[in-house]
């Protein structure tokens, strides 16, 4: 519930009060949505941003004045955060230089950092307790300017084939954006070279079965213009990807939603916003929910990787300009 503070708005979020400063800003001009209406939309989702977020180092793309103006990529915590918001310590090595960075594990903490001017939630994959083994592969269907979502569509479906020869379980969503991303969580035993590895080789086999949609050429200006890059560098050392649940800081506020693998065929991504997923989480709830029950061992793709680079394929650095 919440309690007027004028011009501030103070809400009551799992025992915590967070303070929403400016709560009439409009972050969303297409539809005029407010700082504090996206504040009740983290809300109205907890469970599912929790989900997403959970123990995980997280960066936020803050929008101080909204989404038509500068955008933050904020990587270590901001001043004056109250003594409750939690952080995890994470290190760069190309820069031999360490961040705290936010780590969720209440809703109470979303809630303070929208209010720190946080549109977009980009979580690592792998989590506090070991943040150098990854526990989450992404996979980044990410189309070319000329690709279509159709196209997205097809590769998808190739993509879900491949898991399921695999005997693995992927947690598809809207991206948010024009692409779509299929998360399978994985066993915390290996480190990032290896994961980013194993995601190759299975960007490769999802090229081979469709070559005409999807690449896996690592340099922008040899793609085809109308294929769908199959970006295995999303599972890179911090490298993130927006949250399940995480909204977009565009005009529209598109949504990062969950969806399942009957919709793939059917969505549109632009109709998944932060004044329509609230309606369908109240319905379905959150369709990640299992996805800690669905563990996958890398082990085979890594056999696939070791083949492929006996064969010639190589894996660019993944500070390589693509």
């Amino acid at each position: 519930m919440a309690k007027s503070s004028s011009p501030a708005v103070e809400l009551e979020v799992g025992g915590r009060t967070v303070r929403v400063s400016n709560p009439d800003r409009v972050y969303f001009p297409a539809r005029g949505e407010t700082k504090l209406d996206l504040v009740q939309y983290y809300l109205s989702v907890g469970d599912g941003i929790l989900n997403g977020l959970r123990e995980r180092p997280c960066m936020m793309h803050r929008f101080p004045t909204g989404v038509s103006g500068e955008k933050v990529h904020q990587k270590r915590l901001p001043a004056g955060a109250p003594p409750w918001i939690e952080t995890v310590r994470v290190f760069f090595p190309r820069y031999g230089r360490t961040a705290d960075e936010l780590c969720v594990t209440e809703l109470a903490h979303v809630a303070w950092a929208v209010q720190m001017s946080t549109v977009e939630f980009h979580p690592w994959n792998s989590r506090r307790a070991d943040t150098e083994r990854p526990d989450e592969w992404r996979i980044d269907l990410d189309p070319m300017p000329e690709s279509t979502f159709d196209r997205v569509r097809r590769v998808a479906g190739v993509a879900h084939e491949v898991l399921d020869d695999l005997g693995a379980v992927g947690w598809p969503k809207t991206s948010g954006g024009s692409g779509l991303h299929i998360y399978v969580r994985i066993r915390p035993e290996h480190g990032f070279d290896d994961v980013r590895r194993a995601a190759a080789a299975f960007a490769r086999e999802v090229e081979r079965r469709v070559p005409q949609d999807a690449t896996t050429t690592w340099w922008r200006r040899e793609r085809d213009p109308a294929a769908v890059f199959v970006d295995y560098n999303q599972n890179a050392r911090d490298h993130t990807l927006a949250a399940a649940y995480s909204v977009r800081g565009n005009p529209e506020g598109t949504v990062s939603a969950p969806i399942t693998w009957a919709e793939v065929q059917d969505v549109h991504p632009g109709d998944l916003t932060i004044a329509t997923v609230p309606h369908r989480y109240a319905s379905i709830g959150d369709l990640h929910a299992g996805i800690d029950d669905a563990v996958f061992d890398i082990a085979p793709l890594l056999e696939w990787a070791d083949r492929d680079e006996r064969a010639g394929a190589a894996v660019p650095e993944p500070e390589a300009d693509r």
